[in-house]
């Protein structure tokens, strides 16, 4: 079949987050201009440059609450922590995806323990295996089909990076014994537990 995505597609969901997968998690947590802590699960997240290491998490739509307020707590504040979200920790990140009011602190919302961060001010997940402290870059506007919702991107530069030293082996992150959280499409998720290497061709 073919949709024209302007369109109706006539499927019973919309396909479309289905034909990009798997989608690493970006669990980030800021701090609001009043102090109050903010984690929220961003799907389209990802690194996009390595020399220096920048991140990227795209914020789309609105929540009845008002604007979402991970980008708000950043664009005010200018730092943001990236936390990974292993697989013992699906369930709390799904409970910090509620849509809550801007002065409810989603540690507190989903029983997780703080950790204060070395290089900023927002506090990173303590049970995540890494942690990814970050200042604000920017943001880009993207195109909204609701005049009332927000669709950006907010992009974020790495300046310091925490690993649990357990998750180590040889010097090499261990990204089986994570068993990172990604998610697919609809509803579904799944669980990074296999890597292998492949040699790029000279």
């Amino acid at each position: 079949m073919f949709i024209k995505t302007d369109g109706p597609h006539g499927l019973p969901r919309n396909p479309f987050l289905s034909c990009i997968v798997p989608r690493p998690i970006g669990w980030v947590s800021s701090l609001s201009a009043d102090g109050v802590f903010n984690l929220a699960p961003y799907s389209f997240f990802n690194g996009v440059a390595n020399a220096p290491p920048m991140v990227m998490f795209a914020s789309n739509g609105r929540q009845p609450h008002g604007p979402k307020d991970s980008v708000t707590n950043i664009e005010a504040t200018g730092e943001f922590v990236c936390n990974l979200v292993s697989e013992e920790l699906g369930e709390q990140m799904n409970a910090t995806s509620a849509s809550v009011s801007s002065d409810t602190d989603e540690f507190d919302l989903a029983g997780l323990e703080t950790e204060p961060s070395e290089l900023v001010k927002p506090p990173r997940v303590k049970a995540s295996p890494i942690h990814l402290e970050c200042t604000f870059h920017g943001t880009m506007e993207l195109p909204s089909n609701d005049p009332e919702a927000r669709n950006v991107i907010c992009v974020g530069r790495v300046i310091g990076i925490h690993i649990r030293d357990e998750v180590l082996k040889d010097g090499i992150i261990d990204i089986e014994s994570i068993r990172p959280l990604a998610r697919l499409g609809y509803r579904d998720y799944t669980v990074i537990e296999k890597a292998y290497p492949m040699t790029r061709p000279k």
